[in-house]
């Protein structure tokens, strides 16, 4: 079977494509190798437009399968069931560089499948599907304005590493993803321990040159088996009907419509706009049916007109203003931690609950240096935060990817296991939205965390900028703090979360073909002074440091370390003895390999008892040694007494009292308390123990 095959030195490694191997029915498919890691990606379009959308239609899928790393999946079904959040968040990074590139009026589903084949922990799966997805997409007849490609950066032992293994990508201080077209930045995607702003646009240009390379590459592969790109049928708004609106509403009168700081006044004087267009164009059906559409268009044309031209926003703000913020601590009695944060008409509600290490979350995934998350974050966004009523059906993949960006901004300030011995959940639950909800989470967590006593390292805000562009690279403006209607009908949705050193975590998302690199220093510049802002004049003054006192009703944990050798002991056979131990003082017990031990309760005094009862089971006795237990058993010949779980010695009925006694029973009974002296070891290896000799 003849096939062509392409392949290219990146990052020190081998970067091979095959294209016409496999799924030749598809629009466009590749078979890429990077080390022997290999993963299939497709790219299929339906032949005619979806009818009655007003979006384009495309659907990004990475799939995982567990025999790429020689395992079976888990439970009772042994298949893959649904997307894991890895999933999701990679297919997501993949879909936001792509989908501009897209014709704005194309309305054909497109799908962009990336089928996991082998994994090899060198070369990162995730990386080989965001190339094998423009490459796809860049050889089929699919109308695409690219190519696009990207780059990862990792950061160990103060080296940068481009496209790093997936051990250094995981411990490593930097997680930095960026994909570029020929001429600009089209998407960044961060996660790092304070990384200082200049050295961040360092990383990510490092990756952008990278990513010329791979479209100089991906350009010879197009010229060769490329396809004509297919005719469609436009989905854009006649300039007829545009012209015939603008008789009905001037455009003075729409910016009267959209300049309010209000949603609700705005959404309704909108509304009323509409109508006068629906009874206009009453008889023409044609007309009637785009019309959302234009008046969406119409509406947009008329915000980024106001900002670009007049720098007039729609709530009145200036360029750099952030609407009025608001915050408040512990306005959840009983959990464990919370907060409030209020940015305009953006509120963020997080509640934080602490437990056990027991409670990690199990992760069965093809990552095998990621089997357990300790610290999680989930966000939800109920319809009623945005006045609309749906039912709830679970996370959906924004929801996921707002809780991950979250989760990751404030990742690299939450203690150590060693420091803070719990598992931390914390939960962003939407009240209002009009804007950047993510990162009024990120804002909200950080308050919950110190006051549910959380010692974060450092506190962590984070902003949302945004842009609108003219017809040049240097017509544009940046502005800070955008709100709904700035998102949807601007450029860019640029989040930066960070400490008041450095920047932990960015999401970059536009709708245009990429940013020059003036805009980038722009907006990373604004963000700092936005979130030194946030966190000055607002999120300190609420609430300063983490508290010192967990609340009352967390539980309480203590540590304490034991020989590794002595884990068997306290565990006992099948688990019998630490069962015992948990059974009698009612705590949870977690032993590490390394034979740290975390005992978790509610009552301290119970704590203490069964960290009293774990030293005993593991301290060698000695000669001499007087000890506390409980007879459990009577015999002709002595007592045997239970001086902590699983752990008994016996006394002699010569040794029970000074003087001599014929039956053990005149003196001791089932479940007496006694003080034992220890005397060694009997004949037969058992403790042996003296009451009449204690003094």
């Amino acid at each position: 079977m003849s096939y062509k095959s392409y392949s290219m030195e990146l990052a020190g490694r081998t970067l091979t494509i095959d294209i016409g191997r496999v799924a030749k029915q598809a629009n466009g498919a590749c078979l890429m190798h990077y080390g022997n890691t290999t993963v299939l990606s497709t790219a299929t379009a339906s032949d005619k437009p979806r009818e009655g959308i007003d979006f384009f239609p495309l659907s990004v899928e990475f799939e995982e399968k567990m025999y790429s790393v020689g395992k079976i999946p888990g439970g009772f079904n042994k298949r893959e069931g649904k997307a894991s959040e890895n999933s999701v968040l990679t297919a997501r990074v993949i879909d936001r560089p792509m989908r501009p590139l897209f014709p704005k009026d194309y309305r054909n589903d497109c799908s962009l499948n990336n089928l996991v084949l082998s994994v090899d922990t060198e070369c990162r799966p995730e990386l080989v599907a965001m190339l094998g997805s423009a490459i796809a997409t860049s050889i089929s007849d699919i109308p695409f304005d690219g190519p696009c490609a990207t780059t990862q950066m990792g950061l160990i032992n103060g080296e940068f590493v481009v496209n790093p293994s997936q051990e250094v990508w995981d411990e490593g201080d930097l997680q930095l993803t960026v994909a570029s077209t020929r001429e600009k930045v089209i998407m960044i995607e961060a996660g790092a321990k304070e990384i200082p702003d200049d050295v961040m646009i360092d990383c990510i240009y490092k990756c952008d040159a990278v990513n010329k390379e791979i479209i100089a590459f991906i350009d010879k592969i197009v010229a060769e088996v490329g396809k004509p790109k297919h005719e469609y049928e436009s989905c854009a708004v006649p300039e007829e009907m545009f012209n015939k609106m603008k008789e009905i509403v001037p455009p003075e009168e729409m910016e009267v419509a959209v300049f309010t700081d209000d949603k609700q006044t705005r959404e309704g004087n909108i509304k009323a706009v509409t109508e006068k267009f629906e009874e206009a164009f009453a008889e023409n059906e044609e007309w009637l049916a785009i019309l959302p559409d234009a008046v969406y268009q119409y509406e947009k044309k008329t915000v980024r007109k106001m900002i670009l031209k007049d720098h007039k926003r729609p709530d009145g703000r200036q360029i750099e203003e952030i609407r009025p913020l608001a915050a408040e601590v512990d306005i959840i009695p009983r959990v464990h931690g919370s907060a409030m944060f209020t940015r305009g008409q953006t509120q963020i509600c997080d509640i934080i609950t602490l437990a056990p290490l027991s409670e990690k979350q199990r992760i069965d995934g093809l990552d095998p240096y990621v089997t357990e998350k300790r610290y999680m974050h989930h966000y939800n966004f109920p319809s009623y935060s945005v006045g609309e009523t749906k039912p709830s059906r679970g996370p959906g993949r924004r929801e996921i990817g707002h809780g991950a960006l979250a989760e990751k901004a404030l990742m690299a300030v939450i203690p150590s296991e060693q420091e803070f011995p719990y598992t931390i959940r914390a939960v962003s639950e939407t009240f209002e939205s009009n804007g950047s909800t993510s990162q009024a989470s990120v804002c909200a967590s950080c308050m919950a965390l110190m006051a549910a006593g959380v010692p974060i390292k450092k506190p962590v805000a984070g902003i949302s900028c945004g842009l609108v562009t003219g017809d040049t690279d240097d017509d544009y403006i940046v502005l800070t703090d955008i709100q709904g209607l700035e998102d949807f009908f601007g450029d860019m949705d640029f989040k930066v979360a960070g400490t008041p050193d450095g920047i932990t975590a960015i999401q970059m998302d536009i709708k245009i073909h990429g940013l020059t690199r003036p805009i980038v220093e722009e907006a990373i510049r604004r963000t700092h002074e936005a979130r030194t802002f946030i966190l000055e004049t607002t999120m300190l003054p609420t609430i300063s440091e983490p508290r010192k006192e967990l609340s009352e009703f967390a539980p309480k944990i203590k540590q304490m370390s034991i020989d590794p050798q002595k884990i068997g002991d306290v565990v006992g056979q099948r688990g019998k003895t630490i069962n015992t131990l948990i059974e009698r003082t009612g705590v949870k017990i977690d032993i590490t390999d390394e034979g740290n031990v975390s005992v978790c309760g509610e009552d301290s005094a119970k704590i203490e008892e069964a960290m009293r009862l774990i030293n005993i089971i593991v301290t060698d006795y000695y000669e001499g040694q007087i000890l506390e237990g409980t007879v459990s058993s009577i015999k002709e010949f002595g007592a045997f007494i239970e001086f902590a779980p699983g752990k008994e010695g016996m006394v002699h009925i010569s040794k029970i009292a000074k003087e001599r006694i014929n039956h053990v029973e005149d003196v001791l009974t089932l479940g007496d308390k006694v003080k034992v002296i220890c005397l060694g070891k009997d004949r037969m290896g058992r403790m042996s123990f003296s009451i009449k000799d204690v003094k």
